[in-house]
């Protein structure tokens, strides 16, 4: 069975073994490569397991499902009250960073872990319930109302998938993105190309930059919110004067979790099947396992008009 992993900052397509053990069996049809799994590659992170935490596929009886990427305890203080995304387990229970992922033929999950599909979406799209459901979080986290003016700043998988869910709630959103393909990508999924104005109420920074927070904190108009949806690898920079006299509010959100009964995967999974338009605007290219290292180069240069490049096993 192949499976990609990365070592001296390069991407290899092992060997390996079936997977064995308690869980659902699951046929890999679609895995996507996030910001993250670029990071562990360039900045050389010792992970010795299997990339992948964007997965969707079919079961052993045939039911399409999108992967949710956490095998949390269930037990914990945080489980208990939802936040599983914080479980004591940490990293350790994330496919693809503390065990292996998705980019492969087969994995064991927990069933738990299952997100059945509605109809309407293609296992080979539903890689993106898990980025979407990223969105999910951050903005119900973060609040908005159709009375709302949003700006969204960075135009990559997870800054589009932050105007997708954004538009559901309101019909204001601007986004503010540097490469001409995330700006096609934007306008297709509703989104307006943002103007130098400074009267937003929520503002969602997904570029993760110091330049990025600056920005944020000037389109905010007085009291407004801004959401920290980037990952920010690089640590961060923060306006605190300008935020401390606008009084801003900073949300910050990590992955995706539980509202009420109601799950951030499942959410997202609806928001896939209600709007057509998200999976090919965001799917730009699409490769086989083998071709590894030639995706993950895909991926990492956005000039070229890559967002989300996603294996179809």
């Amino acid at each position: 069975m192949k499976a990609v992993r990365c070592h001296n900052h390069e991407i290899h397509v092992h060997d390996v073994p079936a997977p064995s053990g308690e869980g659902v069996r699951v046929r890999v049809a679609s895995a996507g490569i996030c910001g993250s799994d670029l990071h562990f590659w360039q900045d050389g992170w010792p992970i010795p397991f299997t990339l992948g935490h964007e997965i969707a596929g079919v079961t052993l009886d045939g039911t399409a499902v999108a992967i949710e990427p956490t095998d949390y305890c269930g037990h914990c203080e945080r489980c208990v009250r939802g936040d599983y995304n914080l479980c004591v387990r940490g990293s350790g229970a994330v496919l693809g960073v503390g065990r292996d992922g998705g980019m492969t033929e087969e994995i064991i999950v927990p069933e738990k872990c299952l997100v059945r599909l509605p109809g309407g979406i293609r296992k080979e799209d539903a890689c993106l319930v898990e980025p979407l459901s990223v969105a999910v979080r951050g903005i119900a986290l973060a609040g908005i109302s159709d009375k709302h003016k949003v700006a969204i700043i960075g135009g990559g998988s997870i800054g589009l998938c932050a105007v997708a869910i954004a538009r559901q709630a309101t019909s204001t959103v601007h986004l503010f993105a540097r490469h001409d393909a995330q700006k096609r990508a934007g306008e297709i999924l509703g989104a307006t190309l943002g103007g130098e104005t400074d009267d937003y109420d929520l503002v969602i920074d997904c570029a993760g930059t110091d330049s990025a927070m600056e920005q944020a904190a000037n389109l905010c108009r007085p009291g407004a919110t801004i959401l920290m949806l980037a990952s920010y690898w690089g640590g961060l920079t923060m306006p605190a004067m300008q935020m401390m006299m606008k009084e801003l509010r900073t949300v910050t959100s990590m992955a995706q979790a539980r509202q009420g009964l109601v799950r951030d995967v499942d959410i997202a999974a609806a928001a896939l099947a209600r709007n057509p338009l998200i999976a090919p605007t965001l799917i730009t290219h699409r490769l086989p396992l083998e071709a590894a290292a030639e995706a993950f180069a895909i991926a990492a240069d956005r000039k070229q008009g890559a967002i989300k490049v996603a294996f179809n096993p």
